[in-house]
């Protein structure tokens, strides 16, 4: 089903489309080809946080179930170099660049084509968008089936240039209005520091004996005002963490008291982000998006990775080829006990 979402402040209509199966309602939005509604219809539980009209994610700021791109996460200074030139993007975090820019991928109007399972946005950025290098076409794909939805996102430039997207969906799979008392599980044994600027560092440190051990799972409340310089600079949890091996493979878990969320995906790592700078507004159901009421599962390069010389993953999309990337959040309903 396709059906007027809203307008933009030109009067140019929203779209919002809904594919459903036996087991899931999937709604997606052309502003910012943004995830508004993952569903699951055998418990009733929406676990994407959101808004009720197209209006508030025009002009909301958090970034809520956006693709981001053209780079995801924060980019220091808003500066990188490709082929010896350096270029400048726009400063809106602190002083650094975050999601892109000012609207990146997340704060305009994509092109919508709908199947029976799936929807394909697509849109073309011009060379100087933002500040980066290269017209680029990118499409952003989520394809619905028996049990989750992936999101294929495939960009091409006609100049040496950057692609690193993610989808930034915010999930609570209690539909609560805290994720405390959600349980994580991150696949990995160390994470990325930051900087005082929340800029993802150049390496990892183990994890392990620290309030960012999620290797075995445990509630994300459990540790999250331990007395750590790196949650005190983040106010919680807003950390990358280096998923092993290539290709598709699951990177995460967040479980609540019916539905487990099962996040995979080909890119390098995953970044936790607790939603700690939620400013109180309303969400789609009347709750409160509060700090702390949700947690984004970004699938990812490093952040700040063009700018690392050692970074072996770097998110550089070569002139004339075309570059793809995959994520994929699964619901898997518990079993009941008696």
């Amino acid at each position: 089903m396709k059906e007027v979402f809203g307008k933009t402040e030109n009067q140019e209509t929203i779209w919002l489309y809904t594919i459903e199966n036996e087991n899931l309602i999937m709604k997606v939005t052309n502003f910012g080809a943004a995830l508004v509604s993952f569903i699951d219809k055998r418990t009733g539980i929406d676990v994407v946080k959101g808004y009720k009209t197209a209006e508030e994610y025009v002009n909301g700021t958090a970034y809520l179930g956006a693709s981001v791109g053209r780079t995801c996460n924060r980019i220091k200074e808003g500066r990188f170099t490709l082929d010896g030139q350096e270029y400048h993007l726009p400063i809106n975090n602190g002083p650094n660049c975050n999601h892109g820019g000012l609207k990146g991928f997340s704060y305009v109007l994509w092109k919508g084509e709908m199947s029976p399972s799936a929807v394909v946005f697509t849109r073309r950025f011009k060379d100087g968008d933002e500040g980066y290098p290269g017209n680029m076409s990118v499409s952003v794909t989520y394809a619905l089936d028996g049990n989750g939805i992936t999101i294929s996102a495939e960009a091409e430039s006609d100049a040496r240039t950057l692609f690193a997207y993610t989808n930034h969906a915010y999930f609570n799979v209690d539909n609560s209005t805290s994720v405390l008392d959600e349980t994580l599980c991150v696949h990995a044994d160390r994470y990325a520091p930051q900087d005082d600027t929340n800029v993802t560092l150049d390496y990892e440190v183990a994890a392990e004996g620290t309030p960012f051990d999620f290797a075995v799972p445990h509630l994300i409340g459990e540790r999250i005002d331990a007395d750590d310089p790196q949650l005190h600079v983040a106010r919680g949890y807003d950390h990358w963490y280096p998923i092993d091996g290539k290709g598709m493979r699951e990177m995460a878990v967040l479980s609540g008291k019916k539905l487990d969320l099962i996040v995979s995906s080909d890119l390098p790592g995953i970044h936790v982000y607790t939603s700690n700078w939620f400013e109180g507004e309303t969400g789609k159901y009347d709750e409160i998006l509060a700090p702390r009421s949700a947690v984004a599962l970004e699938a990812s390069y490093r952040p700040n990775a063009v700018n690392y010389p050692e970074e072996d993953e770097k998110p550089i999309l070569e002139a004339h080829e075309s570059a793809a990337s995959h994520i994929r959040f699964r619901l898997r309903p518990k079993e009941r006990t008696l």
